[in-house]
């Protein structure tokens, strides 16, 4: 390990093949730290590679093969690298995906695949790099919710149901953890131009006969419509940033346009007039 190594910080990101784990990765490096960067398809690295390379930080991003479902590999590879570096400053809980689908028609299958990869797998990951952290009295963990963790919509109910088990896991790790100095922020991006909810879209499988099939066309359709006019995801790994440079952040970071305004009007407003607007928004009747 070189000098300059010793001295860097260590930040260890899951999900970097692509979205927002793959430019935080790139960012990081260029703000000094040294970036483990995992990804359960080494194969899918060329990117990352090549953009690290056209930046000047490829001898700060370390790329490593994980597969956060895997528990004991995350437990492997979260020693083998404190054995290397002998620290882990900062963690990002990035890997995740949207299973699309309605709730009648989806398997008990495809709930345990959501939970396992977006909520099981975060909590995985923190509990091997907490120990390091806490002995420190040092340490910031970022996870990486939505704003389907504030507001369930249909279509996404595995996806919303563990966005929404990861904001209540990040609000009691933060009280849990500020008696040792580790700091705990949950970033909610709305729509952005990753390819998230287009792949859980299109993963959804449903007869024609199934009496959502009309439904789920519109919701197509309007998925499609909202990733044409998502946001730079370059705003969401800024806002990480921020967070992270913040000596006293904030738990919560709603990021995207119109966020804020969608978390206070729930707050606020009564659930049937939000019933109303979604109904319109996502082209459906209410029947009485």
């Amino acid at each position: 390990m070189t000098e300059r190594l010793k001295t860097m910080p260590i930040a260890f990101i899951t999900g970097t093949s692509s979205g927002f784990g793959m430019f935080l990765s790139l960012a990081l490096a260029r703000e000094g730290y040294h970036v483990i960067a995992t990804m359960r398809n080494p194969d899918k690295k060329d990117r990352l590679e090549q953009m690290a390379a056209q930046t000047g930080v490829a001898g700060q991003i370390e790329i490593v093969k994980l597969d956060v479902t895997d528990f004991a590999e995350v437990e492997q590879v979260v020693s083998d690298i404190l054995t290397r570096h002998g620290k882990i400053d900062l963690l990002v809980n990035n890997a995740g995906y949207a299973q699309g689908g309605f709730i009648e028609d989806l398997a008990i299958s495809d709930w345990k695949s959501q939970f396992e990869t977006n909520f099981f797998a975060v909590v995985a990951v923190t509990k091997a790099i907490l120990p390091t952290m806490r002995q420190n009295q040092s340490g910031t963990i970022v996870n990486i919710s939505s704003i389907s963790g504030k507001m369930g919509l249909p279509g996404i109910g595995p996806y919303s149901s563990s966005k929404f088990a990861l904001e209540g896991f990040s609000e009691s790790l933060r009280l849990e953890l500020l008696p040792f100095g580790i700091k705990v922020i949950v970033v909610e991006p709305g729509v952005f131009k990753t390819d998230i909810w287009s792949k859980g879209m299109e993963s959804v499988k449903i007869g024609p006969t199934s009496p959502y099939a009309e439904f789920k066309d519109k919701i197509v359709s309007l998925v499609g419509q909202m990733e044409e006019r998502g946001g730079d995801p370059m705003e969401v790994v800024e806002v990480i940033l921020q967070a992270v440079k913040s000596e006293n952040p904030q738990l919560h970071y709603p990021v995207g346009k119109g966020v804020k305004t969608q978390i206070r009007f729930k707050n606020l407003l009564p659930w049937s007039w939000i019933e109303k607007n979604l109904a319109k928004q996502f082209g459906f009747s209410i029947k009485k």
